[in-house]
């Protein structure tokens, strides 16, 4: 007997919403898109026009009262996340939930409860650990090819400038969030280990407009890294870089290093006799960069809802993350080493 599809529905209908959306809608066997929320109407019912669906809700407590919906897709801004994914937990609802996981570690633990209590899958959205590219290199890496890992260092800069609403660090958790956890949890993947400690500073370059009012913002930041087991970690994020999407990470060993990432757009490098450098097209968006591991996460997610199988990226992982962006933020505040231990 054929198994009923998996009907999802995607709250946030944004860029990232969208991706998710037309995944269930298209490419994700054994599922299908059911409805879509935002507090939007009118993008949430263009978003139903684009998918050929017709059930849309302002918000997730609407969408709960729909019986044709076994899962959530949450990619609302991150003060929200806790809410709808306690909620849809409780009510027996599978979720995979976008990075950031949520605002403090509180709030993760009580996401972690409430699926644990509902028998929900939880699945947090660190799409890089479903790319092509990066789990090559974690075979290389688990295989000895770089011997010993002795330090990871992963970069992610952003070509737009930040949302405004994104300047209250105290209501964004800022770039180390936004940005940068992407970057956090590849750290914590290729070292296999937590973090002990950070340092971290912070700056503001490229968003005058903030100066004033958000003092405490940056739109540029370094992070050095220590983890319990000895190994050593950097990060470096940016905002409104302009140049391209530029996404990059670097695990050195004893015996070598592995490379992740390259700013070019495709594989065609262009020279002519009036160049001396060539040329060639720059990745623009993190949606083309990653339209591959976006893709093989949401049919990760379904696999994980029919098998009873446990996510590659779990709670547990969305938890350290904010706990380290919580950390990162306390060093560059009071510009000193904040330590994760006992934490």
């Amino acid at each position: 007997m054929k198994k009923a599809e998996i009907g999802i529905c995607v709250i946030g209908a944004g860029r990232a919403g969208m991706i998710h959306a037309v995944n269930f809608a298209k490419n994700v066997p054994g599922a299908r898109i059911a409805a879509m929320v935002d507090p939007a109407e009118e993008a949430a019912a263009a978003a139903c026009r684009e998918l050929g669906i017709s059930a849309h809700y302002r918000s997730y407590e609407q969408a709960l009262e729909d019986k044709s919906i076994d899962a959530y897709v949450i990619v609302s801004p991150t003060k929200f996340h806790k809410e709808a994914a306690v909620a849809a937990a409780l009510a027996g609802k599978h979720i995979l939930c976008e990075k950031p996981m949520a605002m403090t570690a509180e709030e993760c633990d009580e996401m972690i409860a409430a699926a644990k209590k509902g028998g929900a899958v939880l699945q947090i959205g660190f799409m890089r650990r479903y790319d092509q590219s990066f789990a090559r290199a974690k075979e290389v890496v688990d295989s000895g090819a770089v011997g010993d890992v002795v330090m990871v260092r992963s970069n992610t800069r952003g070509p737009s400038v930040p949302q405004p609403w994104m300047y209250d660090i105290q209501k964004s958790n800022g770039p180390l969030a936004e940005v940068n956890s992407h970057d956090i949890d590849t750290l914590r993947w290729f070292t296999g280990s937590e973090f002990a400690s950070v340092y971290a500073i912070g700056g503001n370059y490229r968003c005058p407009d903030a100066k004033a009012d958000f003092p405490d913002f940056y739109d540029n930041v370094v992070m050095a890294a220590s983890f319990e087991n000895g190994m050593q970690g950097m990060i470096d994020g940016a905002q409104g870089v302009g140049y391209a999407y530029d996404a990059r990470t670097e695990i050195l060993g004893t015996k070598g290093c592995v490379f992740i990432g390259r700013l070019e757009g495709d594989c065609v490098l262009t020279c002519t006799t009036d160049s001396k450098t060539g040329s060639y097209p720059l990745v623009n968006s993190w949606r083309q960069l990653f339209k591959d591991a976006y893709l093989n996460e949401d049919i990760s997610f379904i696999e994980c809802i029919n098998t009873g199988k446990a996510p590659k990226v779990t709670g547990h992982d969305g938890k350290m993350a904010v706990k380290v962006v919580d950390a990162g933020n306390r060093s560059i505040i009071e510009k000193r080493i904040v330590y994760l231990e006992g934490e």
